[in-house]
C-alpha cells in the first residue's frame, strides 16, 4: 500500500518528526514501510515521501491516510486532525427510498441525492494526490469517492441518479441474472450473491463493483452517493466466485467500520459539490439492521488491569515502566473510551473500526506495540516445571522395543481412499473429506493399515525385499459432524525370515510378527493373553491369521493379507500385518525392570527328546514344565523339531533343551537327577514318549 507524509501531515498539523524516523517509529510498531521514496516538485523542492507499506490483513483500519495518522498520533503523542463532515444546507426533498431485503448480509446503507453537478477533470489537490501514488484519474465524482477511500478507508461508490428506476434495493442475486460491470464484463449472478439493484434491475455486486448501467458518465447532472457495510463473507465468496478483487472488495471481506458509512459519505458529498458544484436535496438516508450493529460497532466493552498489563509485559528500560498514564494515552489516541473502576481497573470501550480487538490480552498486546517492543528489557521467563504425560513413558518403552526387533518407525498419509476404508476397517464408519486432493485421499483413515500396505509395497518396488516397519498414530472414524479418534499401532513385515526349531521358512514370519506382540505385552502387566483364530478379520488369509485378546477384550488383530488383496497391489511377495489397539494396551500398568546379579556359578543344561502328538503345542510343553516351579529353572527352550509322516505318522519329535543355574551354590547331580525325573513326568502326562 503507498502512503503519502504530506497527506498525513496533513491530519497531524503539529507533527515535528521527518519521515525517515516516521518511517522507522511505524516498522517498529507493527506498520511495516517497506520503502521510502522523496518526491520533489518540478522545482526540485521536496514534497514529502511516499511510503510503500504493508498492512497485516488484520488491521484494515490502518489501510488508509487517516488510520496510518492515528498510528502516528498514538506513538508520537500529538494531536490528530478531525474529520470535516459539516455540509452545507439542504434543498427540501423527499428522502430517497433505500430498503434492504437481505439484511443478514447488509448491516447498513446510507445515500445522499446531489442535484446539479458538473462532470469534468479532478484538478488542485486530488489530482497532485493521485499523480503522486500513481492512482487513475476517471472524473471528478469518481475521484471523489476514490479520493475518500485512499483518504479515510471506507468504500463508497457514487451512482447516476437518473439512471435508477425507483430506489434502492440491497437483495439477494435471482439465479441466472445477467449484470454488466464497470469493468465492461457481464457476470452471471447465483442466489448467493449480493446485489445492490433499483425496483427493475441490479445495479452493482455488493461491496465488489458498480454496474455499467449507472455508472458517471459526462452526461451525469445527478447523483446519488452510497456508503454502506456489507457482512464480510458474502463480499469474500461474490470476489471468489467471479474472480473480481477490488479495492472495496479488499476491506469490506476483513471487515470494514460499520460506523463509518455515514462519515464517507459526507466526506464524499462534501468531495463532489466542491469539485462538481451542485447542491444536496433532502436528508442524509440511513438505513440500519441492529443486529449487526450490536455485532460490530456496539460489541460490549472490555475489562483491563494495568497490574496484569505489567505483570505480562515485564520490565521496560525505563525505569518508570508501563504505568497507568501510560495506558489511558495509548488506547486513548487508539480509539478507546476508557471508563476507570479503581484499583487501576478500566471498563474499555473498544473503537467501531478496530474488529481485531475482543480479549484483554488483545488491549496488552496494543500498549506494548505502540510503546515499542525495542523498549522491554531482556528477560528470560520463568521456567515452567515440565510434567510428563502419564503416557509417555510406556510410548518410550513400546518405540524402544520395536526398534530393539528390527522394526524401523514409519509416517504415512492421514488419508485413505473409499475403498481402502471399506475393506481395512468395514466396521469403522469412514469420515469423508469435503473437498478431497483424489480420490486416493477421500477420507479421513479408519486404520493405518492402508498406509502400511501403501510403504511396504513402495519397499518391494525398489527391491527392498527384507522390511520391517511400524507406525503409531491416530485414525477416525464417526462422521462429519461428530468425528472420534482412535490411537492405534501398526506392524508390517515382509521378507525371506530364516526358520527355527519351532517353525519352517513358510511359517516364520508370522510366527515373527506375533513374537513381537507377545514381546511387547512383555511390558506390561497384563493377565490372560490369549491368541485365537476366531473372529480374525477378513483382510487376511484365511488359516494364517489370529486376534490378541487382553482380559477377554480384543487388543489386536495379525496375519498374512489376503492373497486376493495382495495380487490386486501386485505385491511381488506375502506381506504381514498388525494393528494393535494403542489407547488401550497404555492403558495397562507398565511392568518395572528390576536387575538379577549374574550368578557366579556354572549353568548346567540337561536336553530331553520326547514324541508328542501333533495336536501339542510348545506353549503345553513349556507351562508343564514351569508348573513344577523348579527353583533354579532358569530356561527352557526348543532346540530342534522332527516330523516325518513315514516313521511318526501323526507325531513329531522334539529335543527339549533345559538350563539350571543356582545363585548362591554349584548344583550336585542329585538334585539335578531329581528334577529331571520331575520333568519327565510332566511331559509324559501331556502324552509324551521319552526316546532313548
Amino acid at each position: 500500500m503507498k502512503i503519502l507524509t504530506s497527506w498525513l501531515r496533513s491530519y497531524l498539523p503539529v507533527l515535528d518528526v521527518d519521515d525517515a524516523q516516521l518511517a522507522e517509529d511505524l516498522t517498529l510498531r507493527g506498520i511495516a514501510v517497506e520503502g521510502v521514496f522523496e518526491i520533489n516538485d518540478e522545482a526540485g523542492d521536496s514534497e514529502g515521501a511516499l511510503f510503500d507499506m504493508d498492512i497485516t490483513t488484520n488491521r484494515v483500519d490502518a489501510m488508509n491516510h487517516y488510520g496510518i495518522a492515528r498510528e502516528v498520533a498514538a506513538i508520537c503523542g500529538v494531536s490528530l486532525h478531525k474529520l470535516d463532515t459539516a455540509l452545507p444546507a439542504a434543498t427540501a426533498g423527499a428522502p430517497f427510498p433505500v430498503r434492504i431485503e437481505a439484511p443478514e448480509l447488509c448491516g447498513r446503507f446510507t445515500a445522499q441525492v446531489i442535484r446539479g453537478v458538473k462532470i469534468g477533470a479532478s484538478d488542485g489537490t486530488v489530482s497532485r494526490y493521485f499523480h503522486e501514488l500513481g492512482q487513475k484519474q476517471i472524473s471528478n465524482a469518481v475521484d471523489a469517492t476514490n479520493f475518500v477511500l485512499l483518504g479515510m478507508g471506507h468504500p463508497t461508490h457514487a451512482f447516476d441518479l437518473d439512471k435508477i428506476q425507483g430506489g434502492i434495493i440491497v437483495r439477494r442475486a435471482k439465479a441466472g441474472e445477467q449484470i454488466k460491470l464497470l469493468d465492461g464484463s457481464t457476470r452471471t449472478l447465483v442466489a448467493d450473491d449480493l446485489v445492490v439493484a433499483d425496483d427493475v434491475k441490479a445495479l452493482g455486486l455488493a461491496g465488489v463493483m458498480g454496474g455499467w448501467d449507472s455508472m458517471i458518465t459526462a452526461e451525469t447532472k445527478n447523483v446519488l452517493v452510497e456508503a454502506a457495510w456489507f457482512q464480510p463473507a458474502t463480499v469474500r465468496a461474490s470476489s471468489r466466485r467471479h474472480l473480481i478483487h477490488t479495492d472495496a472488495s479488499h476491506r469490506f471481506e476483513r471487515g470494514a467500520d460499520f460506523a463509518a458509512a455515514p462519515v464517507a459519505n459526507a466526506l464524499v458529498t462534501r468531495a463532489i459539490l466542491a469539485a462538481c458544484g451542485g447542491t444536496l436535496e433532502g436528508a442524509l438516508v440511513d438505513v440500519i439492521v441492529p443486529e449487526h450493529q450490536a455485532a460490530t460497532a456496539l460489541r460490549s466493552s472490555i475489562r483491563l488491569s494495568v497490574q496484569q498489563a505489567q505483570r505480562i509485559l515485564g520490565k521496560t528500560l525505563a525505569p518508570e515502566g508501563i504505568t497507568a498514564d501510560l495506558v489511558e494515552r495509548y488506547l486513548a489516541a487508539l480509539g478507546c473510551k476508557l471508563m476507570p473502576l479503581g484499583n487501576g481497573t478500566y471498563e474499555v470501550q473498544l473503537p467501531s473500526w478496530r474488529l481485531d480487538l475482543e480479549r484483554e490480552i488483545d488491549l496488552i498486546e496494543e500498549i506494548a506495540r505502540v510503546y515499542g517492543y525495542n523498549r522491554f528489557a531482556n528477560t528470560l521467563p520463568t521456567p515452567a516445571e515440565v510434567i510428563p504425560h502419564r503416557t509417555a513413558r510406556a510410548e518410550r518403552a513400546i518405540h524402544a522395543r520395536l526398534l530393539q526387533l528390527g522394526y524401523s518407525e514409519a509416517i504415512s498419509t492421514t488419508f485413505a481412499s473409499a475403498e481402502d476404508s471399506a475393506f481395512f476397517a468395514p466396521d469403522r464408519p469412514a469420515v469423508p473429506l469435503e473437498n478431497p486432493l483424489s480420490a486416493e485421499a477421500s477420507n479421513l483413515r479408519p486404520s493405518l493399515l492402508p498406509g502400511m500396505v501403501a510403504m511396504l509395497a513402495h519397499n518391494l518396488n525398489r527391491d527392498v525385499l527384507t522390511v520391517r516397519l511400524f507406525e503409531a498414530g491416530a485414525a477416525f472414524t464417526g462422521s462429519t459432524a461428530e468425528v472420534q479418534e482412535l490411537h492405534l499401532l501398526t506392524l508390517g513385515l515382509t521378507g525371506v525370515i530364516p526358520a527355527t526349531p519351532l517353525h519352517n521358512a513358510q511359517d516364520a514370519p508370522f510366527f515373527e510378527l506375533k513374537g513381537a506382540i507377545e514381546s511387547l505385552l512383555s511390558l506390561f502387566a497384563a493377565s490372560d493373553i490369549v491368541f485365537t483364530a476366531d473372529g480374525a478379520p477378513a483382510l487376511y488369509e484365511p488359516g494364517r491369521a489370529a486376534v490378541v485378546q487382553v482380559n477377554s477384550q480384543p487388543l489386536a488383530s495379525f496375519g498374512q493379507l489376503s492373497a486376493a488383496e495382495a495380487s490386486r497391489r501386485k505385491l511381488r511377495q506375502p506381506v504381514y500385518l498388525a494393528e494393535i489397539r494403542l489407547g488401550d494396551l497404555l492403558q495397562l500398568p507398565l511392568k518395572r525392570p528390576v536387575a538379577q546379579e549374574i550368578s557366579r556359578f556354572q549353568a548346567v543344561e540337561r536336553d530331553f527328546s520326547f514324541t508328542f502328538a501333533e495336536s501339542i503345542a510348545w506353549q503345553s510343553i513349556e507351562a508343564a514344565i514351569h508348573s513344577l516351579q523348579l527353583p533354579e529353572l532358569q530356561r527352557v527352550t526348543p532346540v530342534e523339531v522332527f516330523r516325518d509322516a513315514k516313521k511318526l505318522p501323526g507325531q513329531f519329535s522334539m529335543l527339549v533343551r533345559t538350563v539350571f543355574q543356582s545363585n548362591d551354590r554349584t548344583l550336585v547331580e542329585a538334585e539335578l537327577t531329581e528334577w529331571c525325573a520331575k520333568i519327565i513326568v510332566a511331559l509324559e502326562g501331556l502324552g509324551g514318549t521319552l526316546r532313548s
